[in-house]
């Protein structure tokens, strides 16, 4: 059964969470996990892919946006839409909703801070994982 983790921040703005997703991506990247970042929409994932390259200036998390056709594919993702190819073991989850297609990975990690929407989106989140009998681990992030 995918194992469900969400990590809750202190923080109040959508900085700080993206921030930590950048360095939650670089950690399951490093731990050899193939990632898929799902994200709301083609603008964030381009917000998200920049970032990337510059949250911190000694790391490196090779990725590439899902509608970019580059040969290899890199070993972590961005997409807004489809699922991604099979064959990707973890999900870092910073849409609103949960995608559909979340079963099909081995793990799958939200991210909540306390700005207002994303505490809404993340709570039904919660409580939908936890409806369809899925263990939910909560990870209480000081940032």
């Amino acid at each position: 059964m995918t194992r469900i983790d969400f990590y809750v921040l202190t923080a109040t703005t959508l900085e700080a969470r993206f921030d930590f997703a950048c360095r939650l991506a670089e950690t399951i990247y490093r731990k050899g996990y193939r990632l898929h970042v799902h994200l709301e929409d083609e603008a964030m994932a381009h917000e998200f892919d920049e970032r990337l390259w510059v949250f911190r200036q000694d790391a490196f998390v090779p990725h590439v946006l899902m509608n970019d056709q580059r040969l290899p594919p890199a070993p972590v993702t961005l997409g807004w839409e489809a699922p991604p190819e099979p064959g990707i073991e973890a999900l870092l989850n910073l849409n609103a909703a949960i995608p559909a297609w979340f079963s099909r990975f081995e793990r799958v990690a939200e991210i909540i801070n306390q700005h207002q929407e994303v505490l809404s989106a993340k709570r039904e989140c919660w409580q939908t994982y936890k409806s369809r009998g899925y263990e939910v681990k909560a990870h209480h992030i000081n940032s």
